[in-house]
C-alpha cells in the first residue's frame, strides 16, 4: 500500500543513511509509525511504537532504554488519544477484558495511571466515558490539565470537558457553545486550558471558539461571512426503516415553505464507510447554488460510518456492507413516502467510497433515481486490492482472493452488476488522472462499460490534483 514498514532511529548530526532500524513491520503489515508521549511540560515519557497489522487492528510497543521493544497490554481495536496529568486515555473500538480482568465496552473511554500501569498491566483502570447506543466520540484532545471530547448526541455535537478527582474518577462539564450543531476540537494549550473549537452547522458558516476548558467559559474568535441566503431555509432530521429494522437518521435542509408534493429537486449524499461521519457542515456551493434555488439537500447517516460510535462502524463491514447500501436505499424510500420528492426529482451523489455507494444504488435500485453524480468512486470491488492503497482496506471489504469473500463482495460491486436493458439514469462520473488514493481506472471503467451497454453518461478526468480534486 505504499506505507512504512520501519520505524528508525536518527541522531543528530546523522545522514538519513545512517539511521539505525529499530522496528520492522511485516510484508502483510499495513503501516508503521513511532512518537513520544509527553507530559504537560514536555518531558518524555514513553516512546511508543504502533504496528498497524490492517486498516483497523494494530498493537502498540514500547521502546526499550536497551532498543528493545516491549508490547503494550491494549485491545487490538484502540488508540491512545492524550495524557492527562499522569493519567494515560485510551479509546477501545471493541469488548475488551483487560489484564485487571475488567470488562469494557466498544467506544469506552479508558485511563489508567501511566507509571503504575507500565511498571503492572494489571493495574486497573477507571471508565471514563460510556457513549449510549445513540452518541459517537468525534474527538479527544488534552489541554493542560484536562481531557476535552467531542460528544455527538443522535448527530449533534458538544464538548465536554472531562478532569480526574484525587479518587481516579472523573468529573464532566459542558462547555457553553451553540447546541444541534457540528463540533471540532483544535489546537490546544499545553501551557493552561484554552481551547479553540470550530463549530459549524448547513445554515450556519464556521465559527472558531476560543474557549476555557477550566471554567467552561467561551467566546467566538471569528466567523465567516455567510455565503448564501439562508433566510427562511430549516433542517430537519428523519429516520428511515432500513431493510433489517434499523433506523437510520438523515437531514433535510429545505426552504420551509416547501411543498410536500413530491415534486422538489432533491439531491441525496451518502458516504457510509471507514467509520466517517456525515456530520452537519457549511457548504457555500450547496447553499448558493442548490438550498437558493429551491433544491432540497438530504445526508444519509447510514451504518459504515462513525455517527454512533464503532458499533455503527462494524454493523456493515466485509460480509455485512450490503447493510450500508440498504440504508441508503431505505432513506431515498423515506423521502419519497413523506412526499419530500420523488423519483423523478431525485438524485444521488457520493466520492470515494461514496462512488461504491452510488453504483450500488445505480446498480440494485435505479427505479429510486433520476441521476446519479459518481465522484472519484470504487467501482470493481473485484480488483481495488491490486490498485494502489486498496491493499490497505481489505478489513473494510474483505479479500477478493479468498472466494468466501469474493463471493460476497461481488454480489454488490457495480463493476459486475452492470447489465443492459435497466432503468439506469444519466450518471455524471469524475475523477483524476492523479488520484493516489483511488485509482481512476475504476471510474474509466464504469463509464466505459456503461457506453458499452447503450447507456448515456457524462465523463470528466482532472488531469491535475488528487483524491479530492
Amino acid at each position: 500500500s505504499g506505507y512504512p514498514r520501519t520505524v528508525r532511529l536518527l541522531r543528530r548530526g546523522q545522514t538519513v543513511e545512517q539511521a539505525t532500524t529499530i522496528f520492522e513491520g511485516q510484508q502483510t503489515d499495513v503501516s508503521v509509525s513511532a512518537y513520544t508521549l509527553r507530559d504537560a511540560d514536555g518531558v518524555v515519557k514513553a516512546t511508543l511504537i504502533n504496528r498497524g497489522i490492517n486498516f483497523y487492528d494494530g498493537e502498540t510497543r514500547r521502546l526499550n532504554a536497551d532498543g528493545t521493544t516491549t508490547q503494550l497490554q491494549l485491545p487490538a481495536k484502540s488508540s491512545i488519544n492524550a495524557l492527562v496529568q499522569g493519567q494515560l486515555v485510551v479509546t477501545t473500538d471493541q469488548d475488551w477484558t483487560a489484564p485487571s480482568g475488567q470488562a469494557f465496552r466498544t467506544g469506552d473511554v479508558i485511563a489508567w495511571n501511566l507509571e503504575q500501569w507500565l511498571a503492572n498491566p494489571a493495574a486497573p483502570a477507571q471508565l471514563v466515558i460510556r457513549p449510549t447506543e445513540r452518541e459517537a466520540i468525534e474527538g479527544v484532545t488534552a489541554t493542560r490539565n484536562t481531557l476535552v471530547v467531542a460528544l455527538y448526541e443522535n448527530v449533534r455535537g458538544s464538548v465536554y470537558v472531562y478532569q480526574p478527582n484525587p479518587s481516579g474518577e472523573w468529573a464532566r462539564t459542558r462547555l457553553d457553545l451553540p447546541q444541534n450543531v457540528t463540533v471540532g476540537v483544535g489546537s490546544a494549550s499545553e501551557r493552561n486550558d484554552q481551547i479553540f473549537v470550530n463549530v459549524a452547522g448547513y445554515l450556519n458558516p464556521s465559527s472558531l471558539y476560543l474557549a476555557d476548558a477550566a471554567t467552561g467559559q467561551a467566546d467566538v474568535v471569528k466567523s465567516l461571512p455567510a455565503k448564501f441566503d439562508a433566510t427562511g431555509m430549516v433542517v430537519e432530521q428523519f429516520e428511515a426503516r432500513s431493510a433489517d429494522g434499523t433506523m437510520i437518521p438523515y437531514f433535510v435542509v429545505h426552504k420551509g415553505d416547501m411543498p410536500l408534493d413530491g415534486s422538489n429537486p432533491t439531491v441525496l449524499y451518502g458516504y457510509g464507510g471507514y467509520q466517517q461521519s456525515l456530520l452537519p457542515g457549511y457548504s457555500a456551493t450547496v447553499g448558493k447554488l442548490w438550498l437558493e434555488r429551491g433544491g432540497v439537500y438530504v445526508v444519509a447517516n447510514t451504518r459504515g460510518g462513525g455517527e454512533f460510535g464503532p458499533r455503527w462502524h462494524q454493523a456493515a463491514l466485509q460480509q455485512n456492507r450490503q447493510r450500508a447500501h440498504e440504508d441508503f436505499q431505505a432513506v431515498a424510500l423515506d423521502l419519497e413516502a413523506r412526499n419530500i420528492t420523488s423519483q423523478p426529482h431525485l438524485g444521488i451523489m457520493g466520492g470515494s467510497q461514496g462512488g461504491l455507494f452510488m453504483g450500488a444504488m445505480l446498480t440494485q435500485r435505479p427505479d429510486l433515481i433520476n441521476g446519479a453524480v459518481i465522484q472519484v468512486p470504487l467501482f470493481d470491488m473485484l480488483r481495488f486490492h491490486k490498485l494502489l492503497a486498496g491493499a490497505s482496506w481489505i478489513a473494510e471489504y474483505g479479500n477478493p482472493d479468498i472466494p468466501e469473500q469474493r463471493a460476497w463482495i461481488e454480489q454488490y460491486s457495480p463493476y459486475q452488476n452492470l447489465r443492459a436493458g435497466q432503468p439506469y439514469p444519466e450518471v455524471f462520473i469524475h475523477t483524476s488522472t492523479k488520484d493516489d488514493r483511488v485509482h481512476p481506472g475504476h471510474a474509466r471503467k464504469a463509464a466505459a462499460r456503461l457506453e458499452e451497454l447503450g447507456y448515456p453518461v457524462l465523463f470528466y478526468e482532472n488531469v491535475d490534483g488528487g483524491h479530492g480534486a
